[in-house]
């Protein structure tokens, strides 16, 4: 029978891979991944930055196991090798989403022209 991992090792591990999701150009590398496997090429065209800088940010997602590459002649095609890593960033937007609504009705409000109060017939 197999010992039961410690609780602490598994936190440890919860925590290094919520560490390589705090870059925003990670998580836009795993989202363009959500849509099929693409070369550095494509993912650097897709997030917008250099090709030097989105190797170096795949490098963190392989290293972390999140995502795989396979050399195809020239280049390397990347692809999720933890799909459901989309699941928890969909989680995690969906708290951003009713965040950023609470914050923007109290600016919304604000933001309305004052009227004056309605003229009274006396």
């Amino acid at each position: 029978m197999a010992a039961e991992p410690d609780p602490s090792e598994r936190f440890r591990l919860h925590a290094e891979i919520c560490k390589v999701l705090t870059d925003p150009k990670r998580l836009l590398l795993l989202a363009s991944l959500g849509d099929g496997d693409r070369t550095v090429g494509e993912l650097a065209a897709v997030i917008g930055t250099s090709l030097p800088n989105a190797s170096q940010h795949l490098a963190v997602l392989r290293s972390a196991g999140l995502v795989d590459g396979r050399r195809e002649g020239a280049s390397v095609r990347y692809r999720l090798a933890e799909p459901a890593i989309l699941d928890a960033c969909d989680i995690v937007g969906a708290i951003v989403e009713r965040r950023l609504a609470t914050h923007r009705a109290p600016v919304d409000r604000l933001a309305r022209p004052i009227s004056p109060p309605a003229a009274t017939a006396g």
